[in-house]
């Protein structure tokens, strides 16, 4: 995830002592339970912040923790950035959760994207914000963007079959609907991945999520992975998964729990302001300089 701030404050909280400010300067405040270091820098006007959400995994895939500001570079346009802003820990998420309920998916597939969802929405943190997107022909919103867990169950259970799969349609309203929303965004999509009807192509979907800021992580259930799903969760830093059983079901839902558990924040300043209008692709490399450890986040973005 990628967010670009443009900053109109004018001070300088030299340490983080009594009524200095916290957490990322335009992101959400340091959660508790997440570590913090050094000053806390608000810039001057039209100094524009780039915010990059990282999630770091060891060898066999657990979520590496306690890593500091030092263990991170990270480079733009391949020049190294200085990182101004560091966080980590558990921070408040914006979840979008999309359900093919195409006939496509009738009988075990739905039963199984269902009881997935279900789990999935149990797994959040009381203080997260979730919303559920009925895929077929069209994209429709059963549940809107609340903290309300048992009414999110309750229309996820009365999904049945219908109609026909406009995946690449849904993906994009999906992304649309979490573009306001403050702090930290994610999309998780249970799918078979096969679009039969959207008006949007695979490569203007891929162009939607290069200029969002959520997290795409793609489940697709059936034999086969279509590639849009595995583009997208490595364009936005998420993660892409083919689940054939139940118990592949269970892994996956429990990897993306942890990861969305414990991130890092980056932050780093523009050494040169953006011109109005600029619109050109700025690429992002994360490299956490520590061996054995894989680090994902977005590759870049649009201004």
């Amino acid at each position: 995830m990628t967010r670009l701030v443009t900053l109109a404050v004018l001070t300088l909280a030299a340490a983080a002592g009594p009524g200095a400010p916290r957490g990322a300067a335009g992101a959400q405040a340091c959660a508790p339970g997440c570590a913090q270091d050094g000053p806390v820098a608000q810039f001057s006007s039209q100094i524009q912040l780039v915010e990059v959400y990282a999630t770091v995994t060891d060898a066999k895939g657990g979520v590496v923790t306690g890593l500091r500001r030092e263990d991170f570079e990270v480079y733009e346009n391949n020049q190294l950035q200085e990182v101004s802003t560091f966080a980590a820990g558990e921070f408040p998420l914006t979840v979008a959760l999309g359900v093919d309920r195409s006939w496509s998916m009738a009988g075990d597939r739905l039963r199984l994207a269902k009881q997935a969802s279900q789990a999935f929405l149990r797994a959040l943190k009381p203080a997260d914000r979730s919303m559920v997107v009925a895929i077929s022909s069209d994209a429709d919103v059963i549940a809107p963007l609340t903290m309300d867990r048992d009414n999110q169950n309750r229309a996820i259970a009365a999904l049945d079959p219908w109609s026909t799969t406009a995946l690449h349609d849904a993906i994009v309203a999906a992304l649309d609907r979490l573009e306001p929303e403050p702090g930290r965004q994610a999309l998780v999509v249970f799918s078979d991945g096969e679009d039969r009807y959207s008006r949007a192509t695979a490569a203007e979907v891929l162009e939607r999520a290069r200029r969002s800021s959520a997290l795409v992580y793609p489940i697709a259930i059936g034999r086969v992975r279509p590639p849009l799903l595995a583009e997208l969760a490595m364009l936005t830093g998420g993660r892409s998964f083919l689940v054939r059983e139940v118990r592949d079901l269970q892994q996956a839902l429990a990897e993306i729990a942890g990861e969305l558990r414990y991130q890092y924040l980056l932050g780093y300043t523009l050494a040169t302001g953006l011109a109005p209008g600029q619109h050109e692709w700025r690429s992002i490399r994360v490299v956490v300089r520590r061996p054995g450890v894989r680090v994902r986040a977005r590759d870049g973005y649009v201004p």
